[in-house]
């Protein structure tokens, strides 16, 4: 959070209005015009930067002549000048860059290009200030020049760079350390304006006069900004190697390896010329580092490298990709700044990871860690991700470790609780899922659930006796997070598998669907959610590819007869209805047998005949309104398609009428809601009066038609008044139930 000041600057800054804006351009471009800046010049180029950097969403200002007058000002001040006026125009310089890249021309970046060659490469090698020889009348010209030190305390033996450190420094030095930090930025913005390329030069001849010369002074502007650039960062990674002396100065080498490789990495897609001569220090830096995660921060750059010039120079990326796709998020899944970083490290490299790593895709037990640990943080990233996941072969054990995110949001918490004893809950009791995790019999389970890589199994035989361990772990609010974001990554799971799923595999995603709507940690608004989106993916497979209805029949029929789902999974029932009832029909699927009609009709008669004429079981609620109209309307359906079935349907819903006659009934206590069953059965009993016209009404599809062409029905039969009254009733969808 910014300070009361701060804030009162930045809202200036934005407040500013453009008269005002200009007339402060004029007057900033009188002060530039000076020998030398002054406070109230210096003061002006940082009202400049706070402007730029608070604005720069919002507005467009012309700054190509005031970036020209900058750089005319920084090529007339000498490095020996003050280094004031040098240190707030650099900066200044990269904002406007930023803000403006257009305003530069090709002037501008030769111009400025041989200044950072001059401060990164030739900076002084002595401390400034200098040192004293000793004694009571010491005076200035008795000092002596004291070479700059390495962090490990010896004395540099090479040209200086912002690892160098010392009692003070020149005004050089401190030019070296500005041109460093905006170096990469520098690379990015000069390779991306176009060049008038008087000086274009085949890549393989830059890289053997860089190589072979004892002086790069023959390169044109830009390849000498870059062998420079490529010298420093070589120069820099030398220097991480040696053993700081101050905590601190640690935390520095390990920044600027990540700029150097960055910066390497940069030059090297510029110029693939230097891949060769960048990679043996790179393929060595990732060797000494790589069994120290503490430079996880580090090695993600070492990766970029190796994704995008790996193949250039063939070298073998395998130790890098377990290293990026199996101990990172095994091992630090509860570290903010790596999850943050290496996401976006997948999302950027999405398109080459899938074509070139298939670790990649295989590692989704592993990186959904992440997700699990810490939802609410990284869930945008994995709304980008997780359709690039999603393949032929990995979709069901991708759904299953989807589904089981929750178990697996508290397997890690007892993976990390395990290494402290003891663990309780606030009232002293332990925790018996901990108990679990430490038991060499039941480590399996969990043991599954921390996998590193897709592949041992879609999923475990023991997912009962899994949730039942992890019970207590249901109100975790870790756990809590993770199952309110499931959901959501279904709905994009499910968009992203229906463009690559064949017949077989939507039929097993059908089965899983099913199997797992009973197969969940015991949240119920989790299960609720879950059956919610199994309801709407089921049906859009089924629309998807009517055949799916005729090919899993036996387990939608099993699904659908067992009375107990009515009460504990209403949602999904009644879309398994709903498809039986719609595509059980040889306009869907040829196969369709008046035997295999006859047998979905006789499950769905008894369901609704057992529910219809008892209470509810103890402790369950009445089942939902729209539950027994689905089934009643899926009746119709199928007794439309077999004639012989019209007179058991229409005893049953003759019946209906006579039984709620008497007032309310113990399987439906809300007399709104029995009003609207019992008109439902009247309006299909009407219906199925005439055979031939319900069979036009009720054929899959017929709203379609409807709405396509309403004479078809004139043409098909002669009583209007009945397909008026029925058209919208008997298309019916448990969406309009």
């Amino acid at each position: 959070m910014y300070s009361h000041g701060s804030e009162s600057l930045i809202k200036q800054a934005r407040d500013i209005q453009e008269a005002e804006l200009k007339k402060f351009y004029r007057r900033l471009a009188k002060l530039l015009q000076g020998k030398e800046l002054g406070h109230e010049a210096m003061d002006s180029l940082q009202r400049l930067h706070l402007i730029l950097s608070a604005t720069k969403f919002t507005r467009t200002a012309d700054l190509s002549s005031l970036c020209a007058q900058l750089l005319r000002s920084l090529e007339s001040r000498q490095s020996d000048g003050p280094t004031h006026s040098l240190m707030q125009t650099l900066p200044i310089l990269n904002t406007i860059i930023t803000h403006s890249p257009e305003c530069l021309t090709e002037d501008h970046l030769t111009l400025l290009s041989k200044k950072i060659v001059d401060w990164l490469r030739y900076a002084s090698i002595t401390q400034g200030g200098g040192a004293s020889s000793g004694g009571f009348f010491t005076g200035p010209r008795s000092r002596q020049p004291v070479p700059t030190a390495e962090l490990d305390g010896t004395v540099s033996g090479d040209f200086f760079t912002v690892l160098c450190v010392g009692q003070g420094f020149t005004d050089d030095q401190w030019m070296n350390v500005y041109s460093f930090s905006m170096l990469r930025h520098w690379l990015l913005t000069y390779h991306s304006v176009p060049s008038d390329d008087r000086s274009e030069v085949d890549g393989s001849v830059v890289s053997m006069v860089s190589a072979t010369s004892s002086s790069s002074r023959l390169l044109p502007p830009k390849e000498r900004l870059r062998e420079k650039a490529f010298q420093y960062c070589l120069r820099l990674i030398e220097q991480s190697d040696r053993k700081a002396l101050k905590r601190t100065d640690t935390e520095l080498q390990k920044a600027c390896l990540v700029e150097a490789v960055c910066i390497l990495d940069c030059v090297c897609v510029e110029d693939t010329s230097l891949v060769y001569r960048t990679f043996p220090c790179v393929k060595a830096l990732f060797g000494r580092l790589s069994s120290d995660l503490t430079f996880a921060r580090v090695l993600l750059p070492i990766a970029q490298f190796y994704l995008n010039h790996g193949e250039m120079a063939t070298v073998d990326c395998e130790s890098v990709w377990k290293l990026v796709f199996g101990r990172f998020p095994a091992e630090l899944f509860n570290s903010p700044f790596l999850a943050h970083e290496l996401l976006r490290f997948l999302r950027l490299n999405l398109e080459s990871l899938q074509l070139r790593v298939p670790e990649y895709t295989r590692s989704f037990p592993n990186l959904l860690k992440f997700l699990a640990w810490d939802s609410p943080a990284v869930v945008d990233d994995f709304v980008d991700l997780l359709p690039s996941l999603v393949t032929a072969e990995t979709a069901v054990e991708l759904l299953h470790t989807m589904l089981d995110l929750p178990c697996l949001s508290a397997t890690l918490l007892l993976q990390l609780r395990s290494t402290c004893s003891p663990i309780s809950e606030p009232g002293g009791r332990g925790l018996l899922s901990l108990d679990a995790f430490r038991s060499a019999s039941l480590r399996g389970l969990f043991l599954y659930l921390l996998r590193t890589e897709a592949g041992s199994g879609d999923t475990i035989d023991r997912l009962s006796t899994l949730h039942e361990l992890l019970a207590e772990a249901a109100d975790w609010p870790r756990v809590v997070q993770c199952a309110q974001t499931v959901p959501v990554l279904l709905h994009i799971f499910f968009s992203a598998v229906v463009t690559i799923a064949d017949e077989k595999l939507s039929a097993h995603l059908i089965l899983v669907m099913l199997e797992r709507s009973s197969l969940l940690l015991n949240i119920p608004t989790y299960i609720k959610e879950i059956h919610r989106v199994f309801s709407c993916h089921l049906l859009r497979l089924c629309k998807l590819r009517p055949s799916l209805v005729v090919d899993q029949s036996h387990e939608l029929l099993e699904f659908a007869g067992t009375t107990a789902n009515v009460y504990s999974k209403a949602e999904i029932y009644t879309h398994v209805v709903w498809a039986l009832g719609e595509y059980l029909s040889v306009s869907s699927d040829s196969r369709c047998s008046v035997r295999l009609i006859t047998s979905c009709f006789e499950a769905l008669e008894a369901v609704l005949f057992e529910i219809t004429s008892s209470a509810p079981p103890p402790g369950a609620a009445c089942p939902v309104p729209r539950v027994i109209t689905t089934l009643m309307s899926a009746l119709a359906k199928l007794a439309s398609r077999s004639h012989d079935l019209i007179p058991r349907v229409s005893l049953f819903l003759s019946k209906l009428r006579t039984v709620t006659r008497g007032g309310s009934v113990a399987w439906c206590t809300d007399e709104e809601d029995l009003v609207a069953i019992v008109m439902r059965g009247e309006e299909l009993w009407s219906l199925l009066k005439t055979p031939g016209v319900a069979q036009s009404v009720l054929t899959p599809g017929f709203q379609e038609i409807l709405l396509q062409s309403p004479l078809l029905l004139i043409e098909k039969c002669s009583i209007i008044r009945v397909h008026q009254k029925h058209k919208k009733l008997a298309y019916h969808s448990p969406l309009n139930n």
